[in-house]
């Protein structure tokens, strides 16, 4: 019995540890080959996940680079924005967003001339609604941070409304996918935008350390990284320190001698995603998060999550009620074999393909024997 309930945090498929281990051993053989082969077979590895990303959200060629993770993704690309895209306007993003980006956002306004807008939650709900955003955003802002599927409600946004709305203000429009790729459907080709930050972590089994920045192309001419270096040039091997020009695709938000080994071991996770397909892979995770809804619902518990399944992403939350404390119930969870975690009083639960029917059977037990049930109570 397999109780993963974790696809909200790393992530994993079947077979994971020895596919990722044996595409290190390759990686590391060749490294450590005593010939001139190493960097031809780095810098190609680093590329076959680039397309498997770009082939995982529909993006046009050469619009798609690394990045060490969504914080650092968000960071390049607004150093490298025209400072009128910026300066003397609104920064839009909704208070459920990756705190990370929160973070970022709140020490670049002053140094960028922008204000950061925060939308906030209504008095006692779960997530920011769609129209509560769209209400705060007009023409000044200039740029605007949607969260695909949130951390802490698993509530999936309306992208393709919430891009259109952008597009008719004049504002970037980019979007953090982290926790919805891979279980859910999403393609720039579908439903443009400006730009896409993600991780490979979550439902794509990936590795830290292996973040993607994807650019759209009429965005992508006008950017200027200020993060910039060798590898930012149509030619990395190009040393004349005075003919520095950005390379005309997504290399140009490169910079110095890339990373690699977070490309070669999340590359598994993003081919078997592929293979399997996202249909698999969410019918397999909605009848698992059906099961585990019902059962919240019958036993009367507070779910923090979307009950309609076209809003939510791949994650269920349930708030615990007064007196259970979240590290207890985790931890006597842990003991069963059933592995989740909790965000102050909101315990996430995300089944995915290794999870077992048995182990969400056995989860929905033991949460009635920790945290009650109204059939209980009435007896």
């Amino acid at each position: 019995m397999s109780g993963y309930f974790l696809y909200h945090s790393i992530g994993t498929f079947p077979g994971k540890a020895d596919l990722m281990a044996a595409a290190l051993a390759e990686f590391s053989g060749i490294w450590s080959a005593e010939d001139d082969g190493q960097w031809p077979a780095a810098l190609a590895a680093r590329h076959r996940f680039i397309d498997a990303w770009t082939r995982l959200i529909a993006a046009p060629e050469g619009t798609l680079t690394t990045a060490e993770n969504v914080t650092a993704a968000l960071y390049s690309l607004i150093g490298a924005l025209p400072s009128e895209r910026l300066a003397g306007k609104r920064l839009l993003v909704a208070a459920d967003c990756f705190p990370s980006l929160h973070f970022l956002l709140a020490g670049l306004a002053e140094r960028f001339g922008f204000t950061l807008d925060t939308v906030p939650l209504r008095p006692g709900e779960s997530w920011v609604r769609d129209e509560d955003f769209i209400a705060r955003w007009q023409d000044d802002v200039g740029l605007a941070v949607l969260t695909f599927v949130t951390s802490t409600a698993s509530h999936r946004c309306d992208v393709a409304m919430l891009a259109a709305h952008g597009r008719a203000m004049g504002s970037i429009v980019g979007v953090d996918i982290t926790q919805g790729v891979g279980v859910m459907p999403f393609s720039v080709a579908g439903t443009p935008v400006d730009f896409v930050v993600s991780t490979s972590l979550k439902w794509l089994s990936g590795t830290s350390g292996a973040g993607i920045l994807q650019v759209a192309p009429d965005l992508l001419a006008s950017c200027r990284p200020e993060l910039r270096g060798w590898f930012s040039q149509p030619n990395p091997f190009s040393w004349n320190l005075d003919s520095f020009t950005y390379a005309s695709d997504a290399r140009r938000f490169d910079h110095g001698t890339p990373a690699i080994l977070a490309s070669v071991a999340s590359l598994p996770g993003l081919q078997w995603v592929e293979e399997t397909g996202i249909d698999a892979i969410r019918a397999r995770n909605a009848m698992l998060t059906g099961r585990i809804i019902g059962a919240a619902l019958d036993s009367g518990w507070t779910i923090r999550s979307p009950l309609d399944a076209n809003e939510r992403g791949g994650s269920v939350m349930l708030g615990l009620p007064q007196g259970v404390e979240a590290a207890k119930l985790v931890a006597t969870l842990r003991d069963e074999r059933l592995y989740c975690d909790a965000r102050g009083t909101t315990l996430r639960l995300s089944p995915g393909m290794v999870t077992t029917d048995a182990a969400v059977e056995a989860l929905i037990a033991r949460l009635r024997d920790q945290i009650g049930s109204k059939r209980r109570r009435a007896s």
